[in-house]
């Protein structure tokens, strides 16, 4: 590595430990934030996203080794890792983009290294904050939910005959059954 590789990444290092707050910080504090912190949150947040994106191979590979079987892991866990990867790094371009609009995380973990054996998650895309928020003049009011729709009444054209049928199958498979066990 050269000199400057090396100050680099001791810096991108050390910038990501300084800005980084953890997520399960109550609602509240993320309210209080100012807009310059949130914006540097979510710098650090896309930065950090597209720099280890490719991690999510791994962590789905042991994931899916741990919910299944080893041979599924690896192949299984390969592809699920591949899209993944995918999506982290479009969120993360995404963030990258829209670094002056201070919105919530799109990925859940937020970062690869938060909560390894959870799935990556995809949540609410592009919402601002709530607190950046503000009533928009002369904007209508909400309208009203809409009323649940009834389903149509079902005429019985035929009887339904599915349960005789079930009872006739199930006799037959027993008498086959007891043939072929007195053999």
């Amino acid at each position: 590595m050269t000199k400057f590789t090396r100050i680099f990444a001791a810096l991108l290092v050390t910038g990501l430990f300084a800005v980084y707050t953890p997520v399960s910080s109550a609602e509240d504090q993320y309210m209080q934030q100012s807009y310059g912190t949130k914006v540097g949150q979510k710098a650090v947040r896309s930065v950090a996203n597209l720099g280890t994106a490719w991690l999510e191979i791994p962590k789905n590979m042991i994931n899916v080794t741990n919910q299944s079987n080893v041979f599924y892991g690896i192949f299984g866990g390969l592809f699920k890792g591949l899209v993944h990867t995918a999506g982290r790094l479009g969120v993360a371009a995404a963030d990258l983009i829209t670094i002056p609009l201070p919105t919530k995380p799109i990925a859940h973990p937020v970062y690869i290294w938060e909560d390894f054996d959870v799935d990556t998650t995809y949540g609410d895309t592009f919402r601002l904050d709530p607190a950046q928020q503000t009533a928009q003049p002369g904007s209508a009011a909400p309208l009203p939910p809409p009323s649940p729709v009834k389903p149509a009444a079902i005429s019985p054209a035929e009887p339904d005959y599915t349960n005789s049928y079930n009872q006739d199958i199930n006799r037959k498979l027993d008498t086959v059954f007891k043939k072929e066990m007195m053999k």
